[in-house]
């Protein structure tokens, strides 16, 4: 085994496991808070599956304020992916490998056969490419397919860092103060226009997203 070879084997390896503990740490070593989770909880005590929509940018967290009956999680194929894949593994989640430009075709029929399981399944629909907190169509042809509600999840942090990435990937420090939103369920008929439940997903999307930063405000505090 050359070199090159002896790294990645390191960084696929070890980086996920390290990535999960330091991921358990910050969530820990700061002050975290979930609002508006009452309506998907009511779901969840029904024994009705959801699907989570999360912007890219805060997929590394969102499972720190999650406490629902478990999750499937459709990630891209790149080389990024692996490490986020095996990351979410560490965490308890299973990991759909696909995206809507690598491999899309086949994660949505896993997802639609995942869908009939009492599972949720996590969604980024800016993913994995962009553009950042544009919605794109797989999230709507899921729910409209499968039934099930879109429950927009956003993550705001009062101390991180801001990668210069497409998404501007957020890295929380500790110490500081997490807020999970979760949004009003929203459900996709059959019949209904997909580009209205598209819009009508963004906006709540971006309503959610602004109800976590007005939450953290609240307490003197701005988001990063």
């Amino acid at each position: 085994m050359n070199i090159k070879d002896m790294s990645q084997w390191l960084l696929r390896n070890l980086a996920p496991p390290l990535a999960a503990v330091l991921i358990r740490m910050i969530a820990l070593l700061s002050r975290k808070e979930i609002i508006g989770a009452e309506s998907v909880r009511h779901l969840w005590h029904n024994g009705e599956a959801v699907i989570l929509s999360s912007w890219h940018d805060q997929l590394l967290m969102i499972p720190q304020g999650y406490d629902g009956p478990g999750g499937q999680i459709l990630i891209s194929r790149s080389r990024d992916g692996e490490l986020i894949a095996r990351t979410v593994q560490f965490l308890g989640h299973h990991a759909v490998r696909g995206s809507s430009s690598r491999g899309g075709g086949a994660a949505f029929k896993q997802l639609l056969r995942l869908a009939k399981q009492p599972y949720d399944i996590g969604i980024t629909p800016d993913g994995p490419r962009g553009p950042r907190h544009e919605m794109k169509d797989g999230v709507v042809q899921l729910a409209r397919l499968s039934g099930r509600a879109v429950v927009p999840v956003a993550l705001v942090a009062s101390r991180g860092h801001r990668f210069a990435s497409w998404d501007r990937f957020l890295l929380p420090y500790p110490f500081g103060r997490l807020i999970f939103s979760y949004g009003e369920p929203l459900y996709c008929q059959r019949d209904e226009d997909p580009e209205q439940f598209k819009q009508q997903l963004q906006q709540a999307m971006v309503d959610n997203h602004c109800r976590a930063i007005a939450r953290l405000e609240s307490y003197g505090l701005s988001s990063i």
